[in-house]
């Protein structure tokens, strides 16, 4: 189902997406509806990436960040070939 409506804007801008959609050979309609959707898919994903670092942002507890600290440390050794198992 489609829905008509009318929309304003600067006659700059008007040129551009006639010569856009002429270039794209699509309708005027067309166009905005694929640049909506484009806009919309962008701000979804920057919402989602908001809300994931939203989540992320809380620093790790002190048992955390010990093990976190204790890992680097054998990580780092065996990488530097010192680690004895």
């Amino acid at each position: 189902m489609t829905v008509k409506t009318a929309i304003s804007m600067d006659k700059t801008l008007f040129e551009k997406v006639e010569a856009l959609a002429k270039e794209l050979a699509i309708s005027r309609s067309r166009l905005f509806s694929l640049a909506a959707e484009e806009y919309i898919k962008k701000h979804e994903n920057q919402r989602l990436l908001r809300e994931l670092n939203a989540a992320y942002v809380d620093q790790p507890d002190p048992e955390e960040q010990t093990l976190h600290t204790h890992r680097q440390r054998l990580h780092r050794d065996l990488v530097e070939g010192e680690w004895l198992p």
